[in-house]
């Protein structure tokens, strides 16, 4: 049972989520490079230290839902059920992680960390910690017998199909094709244990 969070937690989540919105809110209106820290810790109406307190970075601000990103992907893996393959349940996360990125909404927002080297290098660090927990949470299943870099190839290939599928021009039938490959791949890896689902696009 899922116990709801205090009043502390809550207000908490509060002021980092009133953070994140004033600097995405700022950074479109001005330009990423023409905010500083102090300008959104002024606007958001909290101190230097509470904003840094939420996030570790300035390039933080703009992926604020990294965590949930990473929690999700991890819990296609560790909360699928059981028995379900693992290339269906990953795909079908990551379909819907594309979508929720390539909404109209979100089309300012990428433009802006294209435009600017310090989001790219930070997304890319990111891609790479996801990717590494992702594996992380692969090797860790007692169903899914393959060696380490099996497991970490594969979670890079995973990360990879988020990334190709979100700047394509048609994202769907991209993390279809994509997919296919990833499929073929992990089946030479546990040949034994060859997934099915594939199927269920």
């Amino acid at each position: 049972m899922t116990v709801p969070p205090g009043r502390r937690e809550r207000k908490k989540a509060a002021t980092r989520q009133k953070i994140a919105d004033t600097a995405l809110r700022l950074f479109l209106e001005r330009g990423y490079e023409a905010v500083g820290i102090r300008d959104v810790a002024a606007e958001a109406d909290v101190a230097v230290t509470t904003l840094f307190s939420h996030f570790a970075s300035k390039e933080a601000l703009v992926f604020e839902q990294d965590d949930d990103f990473e929690q999700r992907l991890t819990q296609a893996v560790t909360g699928r059920a059981p028995h379900e393959p693992l290339i269906p349940a990953l795909r079908r996360e990551i379909r819907s992680l594309v979508r929720h990125c390539t909404a109209d909404s979100a089309t300012p927002i990428w433009r802006m960390i294209d435009e600017s080297p310090a989001l790219r290098e930070y997304e890319e660090s990111m891609r790479l910690r996801h990717a590494e927990s992702l594996a992380t949470a692969i090797a860790a299943d007692p169903g899914l017998p393959q060696s380490t870099t099996a497991g970490r190839t594969i979670a890079r290939f995973v990360i990879d199909a988020y990334s190709l599928a979100r700047e394509a021009p048609h994202p769907d039938a991209a993390l279809d094709e994509i997919f296919q490959m990833i499929e073929a791949a992990w089946a030479v890896t546990c040949p034994s244990r060859n997934s099915t689902g594939t199927a269920g696009l």
